[in-house]
Protein backbone atom coordinates (compact mmCIF):
# COMPACT_ATOMS: atom_id res chain seq x y z
CA UNK A 1 0.00 0.00 0.00
CA UNK A 2 1.33 3.59 -0.45
CA UNK A 3 0.31 7.14 2.14
CA UNK A 4 1.96 10.79 1.47
CA UNK A 5 4.31 12.16 3.86
CA UNK A 6 5.13 15.85 4.31
CA UNK A 7 7.46 18.16 4.98
CA UNK A 8 10.92 18.90 3.94
CA UNK A 9 13.36 17.11 6.69
CA UNK A 10 10.66 14.13 6.59
CA UNK A 11 11.14 13.59 2.59
CA UNK A 12 14.66 14.42 2.51
CA UNK A 13 14.92 11.39 4.73
CA UNK A 14 13.18 9.17 3.18
CA UNK A 15 14.64 9.81 -0.07
CA UNK A 16 18.41 9.57 1.43
CA UNK A 17 17.22 5.68 3.05
CA UNK A 18 15.76 2.45 1.53
CA UNK A 19 12.26 3.32 1.52
CA UNK A 20 10.29 3.04 -2.06
CA UNK A 21 9.60 6.65 -2.65
CA UNK A 22 7.00 6.82 -5.96
CA UNK A 23 6.44 10.63 -6.57
CA UNK A 24 7.69 13.91 -5.06
CA UNK A 25 4.98 16.92 -5.14
CA UNK A 26 6.06 20.16 -4.95
CA UNK A 27 3.92 23.38 -5.18
CA UNK A 28 4.33 25.45 -7.54
CA UNK A 29 5.98 28.99 -5.67
CA UNK A 30 7.75 26.62 -2.89
CA UNK A 31 10.86 25.06 -5.20
CA UNK A 32 13.28 22.95 -2.87
CA UNK A 33 16.56 22.55 -5.06
CA UNK A 34 18.29 19.74 -2.23
CA UNK A 35 14.72 17.54 -2.74
CA UNK A 36 14.91 18.24 -6.77
CA UNK A 37 18.58 17.14 -7.10
CA UNK A 38 17.85 13.88 -5.02
CA UNK A 39 14.95 12.87 -7.39
CA UNK A 40 16.81 13.53 -10.30
CA UNK A 41 19.87 10.62 -8.56
CA UNK A 42 17.08 8.16 -7.24
CA UNK A 43 15.20 8.55 -10.59
CA UNK A 44 11.94 10.01 -8.70
CA UNK A 45 9.11 11.55 -10.50
CA UNK A 46 9.03 15.33 -9.85
CA UNK A 47 5.38 16.97 -10.06
CA UNK A 48 5.01 20.36 -9.74
CA UNK A 49 0.82 21.55 -8.43
CA UNK A 50 -0.59 23.84 -7.01
CA UNK A 51 -2.22 24.47 -3.37
CA UNK A 52 -5.29 22.66 -4.10
CA UNK A 53 -3.47 19.23 -4.75
CA UNK A 54 -2.15 19.50 -1.22
CA UNK A 55 -5.79 19.89 0.12
CA UNK A 56 -7.00 17.16 -1.80
CA UNK A 57 -4.53 14.79 -1.18
CA UNK A 58 -3.40 15.85 2.74
CA UNK A 59 -5.92 18.46 4.01
CA UNK A 60 -5.39 21.39 6.07
CA UNK A 61 -2.01 20.79 7.37
CA UNK A 62 1.51 22.53 7.84
CA UNK A 63 2.99 20.94 4.62
CA UNK A 64 6.22 23.45 3.71
CA UNK A 65 5.20 22.80 0.05
CA UNK A 66 6.58 19.58 -0.18
CA UNK A 67 4.61 16.10 -0.27
CA UNK A 68 5.42 12.46 -1.28
CA UNK A 69 3.67 9.34 -2.17
CA UNK A 70 5.50 6.74 -0.54
CA UNK A 71 5.58 2.74 0.21
CA UNK A 72 3.85 2.22 3.70
CA UNK A 73 5.68 2.49 6.75
CA UNK A 74 5.82 -0.87 7.92
CA UNK A 75 6.12 -2.25 11.63
CA UNK A 76 8.89 -4.81 12.88
CA UNK A 77 8.28 -7.71 14.88
CA UNK A 78 9.16 -8.02 18.26
CA UNK A 79 11.66 -10.85 17.50
CA UNK A 80 13.43 -8.41 14.80
CA UNK A 81 13.55 -5.87 16.85
CA UNK A 82 15.35 -7.58 19.16
CA UNK A 83 17.56 -9.70 16.36
CA UNK A 84 19.13 -6.34 15.71
CA UNK A 85 20.29 -5.43 18.68
CA UNK A 86 24.38 -5.12 19.10
CA UNK A 87 25.02 -8.23 21.53
CA UNK A 88 27.49 -5.73 23.59
CA UNK A 89 24.59 -2.77 24.37
CA UNK A 90 22.01 -3.29 26.85
CA UNK A 91 18.52 -3.23 25.42
CA UNK A 92 16.15 -0.31 25.48
CA UNK A 93 12.77 -0.45 24.30
CA UNK A 94 9.78 1.76 24.89
CA UNK A 95 5.82 0.97 25.09
CA UNK A 96 3.37 3.17 24.66
CA UNK A 97 0.08 2.98 26.29
CA UNK A 98 -2.51 4.16 24.67
CA UNK A 99 -0.94 6.91 22.77
CA UNK A 100 -3.38 8.73 20.61
CA UNK A 101 -1.93 12.09 19.27
CA UNK A 102 0.30 11.31 16.54
CA UNK A 103 2.50 14.86 17.20
CA UNK A 104 3.56 12.74 20.71
CA UNK A 105 4.52 10.01 18.91
CA UNK A 106 6.71 11.90 16.26
CA UNK A 107 8.31 13.47 18.83
CA UNK A 108 8.86 10.64 21.14
CA UNK A 109 10.63 8.84 18.19
CA UNK A 110 12.59 11.99 17.45
CA UNK A 111 14.36 11.57 21.01
CA UNK A 112 14.33 7.74 20.72
CA UNK A 113 16.75 7.81 18.05
CA UNK A 114 18.44 10.28 20.01
CA UNK A 115 19.19 8.60 22.73
CA UNK A 116 19.68 5.13 20.72
CA UNK A 117 16.43 3.42 21.76
CA UNK A 118 16.22 -0.08 20.12
CA UNK A 119 12.41 -0.20 19.30
CA UNK A 120 8.91 1.33 20.12
CA UNK A 121 6.07 -0.70 20.89
CA UNK A 122 2.30 0.47 20.06
CA UNK A 123 -0.76 -1.37 20.67
CA UNK A 124 -2.74 -1.93 17.47
CA UNK A 125 -6.12 -0.78 19.17
CA UNK A 126 -7.00 2.54 20.19
CA UNK A 127 -3.29 3.78 19.44
CA UNK A 128 -2.11 6.33 16.91
CA UNK A 129 -0.34 4.64 14.28
CA UNK A 130 2.87 5.44 11.65
CA UNK A 131 1.37 8.41 9.48
CA UNK A 132 2.19 11.26 7.91
CA UNK A 133 1.70 13.61 10.73
CA UNK A 134 4.23 11.14 12.79
CA UNK A 135 6.51 11.64 10.02
CA UNK A 136 6.73 14.84 9.81
CA UNK A 137 7.07 16.13 13.72
CA UNK A 138 9.62 12.79 13.55
CA UNK A 139 11.92 15.10 11.23
CA UNK A 140 13.22 11.83 9.86
CA UNK A 141 13.46 9.50 12.87
CA UNK A 142 10.29 7.53 11.83
CA UNK A 143 13.16 6.31 9.22
CA UNK A 144 15.39 5.16 11.53
CA UNK A 145 13.26 3.69 14.77
CA UNK A 146 12.08 0.35 14.62
CA UNK A 147 8.50 0.46 15.65
CA UNK A 148 6.06 -3.05 16.42
CA UNK A 149 2.67 -2.97 16.69
CA UNK A 150 0.95 -5.73 18.69
CA UNK A 151 -2.25 -7.38 19.97
CA UNK A 152 -2.09 -7.54 23.54
CA UNK A 153 0.67 -5.01 25.16
CA UNK A 154 0.60 -7.01 28.87
CA UNK A 155 1.34 -9.99 27.30
CA UNK A 156 4.23 -8.81 25.30
CA UNK A 157 6.01 -7.28 28.42
CA UNK A 158 5.62 -11.27 30.12
CA UNK A 159 7.17 -12.36 26.78
CA UNK A 160 10.33 -9.93 27.28
CA UNK A 161 10.16 -10.82 31.01
CA UNK A 162 10.95 -14.05 30.28
CA UNK A 163 13.55 -12.87 28.42
CA UNK A 164 15.55 -10.87 31.05
CA UNK A 165 14.21 -7.87 30.18
CA UNK A 166 12.79 -5.66 33.10
CA UNK A 167 9.80 -3.49 32.70
CA UNK A 168 9.62 0.28 34.33
CA UNK A 169 6.22 1.80 34.39
CA UNK A 170 5.94 6.22 34.61
CA UNK A 171 3.19 5.98 36.93
CA UNK A 172 2.03 7.41 40.32
CA UNK A 173 1.18 3.97 41.99
CA UNK A 174 3.86 3.02 44.78
CA UNK A 175 6.38 4.78 42.77
CA UNK A 176 9.76 6.12 43.46
CA UNK A 177 11.92 9.15 42.17
CA UNK A 178 13.07 8.15 38.44
CA UNK A 179 16.32 9.40 39.30
CA UNK A 180 16.63 6.29 42.28
CA UNK A 181 16.37 3.73 39.54
CA UNK A 182 19.78 2.19 37.84
CA UNK A 183 19.05 1.25 34.65
CA UNK A 184 21.95 -0.66 34.00
CA UNK A 185 20.13 -3.97 32.65
CA UNK A 186 17.76 -4.84 29.44
CA UNK A 187 14.63 -2.65 29.82
CA UNK A 188 11.42 -1.79 29.25
CA UNK A 189 10.00 1.86 29.92
CA UNK A 190 6.39 2.51 29.59
CA UNK A 191 4.64 5.54 29.22
CA UNK A 192 0.62 5.76 29.04
CA UNK A 193 -1.60 7.83 27.65
CA UNK A 194 -2.63 11.19 27.59
CA UNK A 195 -5.47 11.18 29.17
CA UNK A 196 -5.60 7.95 31.13
CA UNK A 197 -2.39 6.99 31.95
CA UNK A 198 -0.94 3.51 32.00
CA UNK A 199 -3.77 0.21 32.02
CA UNK A 200 -4.05 -1.45 34.57
CA UNK A 201 -3.10 -5.28 33.16
CA UNK A 202 0.47 -3.30 31.86
CA UNK A 203 0.41 -1.96 35.38
CA UNK A 204 0.48 -5.56 36.75
CA UNK A 205 3.64 -6.42 34.42
CA UNK A 206 5.63 -3.20 35.51
CA UNK A 207 8.62 -4.11 38.14
CA UNK A 208 8.77 -0.57 39.16
CA UNK A 209 7.12 2.37 38.89
CA UNK A 210 8.71 5.66 38.38
CA UNK A 211 7.57 9.32 38.84
CA UNK A 212 8.60 13.24 37.61
CA UNK A 213 8.65 15.01 41.12
CA UNK A 214 6.86 18.15 40.13
CA UNK A 215 6.66 21.06 42.05
CA UNK A 216 4.59 23.45 40.27
CA UNK A 217 0.69 23.92 39.82
CA UNK A 218 0.30 21.18 37.18
CA UNK A 219 -0.26 17.26 37.94
CA UNK A 220 1.04 15.72 34.64
CA UNK A 221 3.61 16.35 31.95
CA UNK A 222 2.75 15.75 28.20
CA UNK A 223 3.32 12.14 27.35
CA UNK A 224 6.34 13.17 25.11
CA UNK A 225 8.13 15.14 27.31
CA UNK A 226 7.99 12.61 30.18
CA UNK A 227 9.50 9.88 27.76
CA UNK A 228 12.10 12.19 27.18
CA UNK A 229 13.39 12.90 30.37
CA UNK A 230 13.00 9.41 31.06
CA UNK A 231 14.70 7.83 28.14
CA UNK A 232 17.90 11.02 28.72
CA UNK A 233 18.07 9.44 32.49
CA UNK A 234 18.57 5.66 30.76
CA UNK A 235 21.39 7.42 28.90
CA UNK A 236 22.79 9.23 31.61
CA UNK A 237 22.69 6.08 33.94
CA UNK A 238 24.26 4.25 31.11
CA UNK A 239 26.49 7.03 29.73
CA UNK A 240 28.00 8.78 32.87
CA UNK A 241 30.46 11.84 32.88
Amino acid sequence: MKQYIYGKNTILEALKGKKSVYAVYIQNNAKDSRIIELCKKKKVHVKIVDKSEFIKKLGNVSHQGVMAEIEEYRYYSIDEMLNDIPKEKKPLLLMLDGLEDPHNLGAILRTCDAVGVDGVIVGKNRSVGLNGTVAKVSTGAIDHVKVAQVTNLARTLEDLKKRSFWIVGCDLDQSQDYRQIDYNMPLVIVIGSEGFGISRLVKKSCDFNVVLPMVGHVTSLNASVAAAVILYQVYNSRNPL
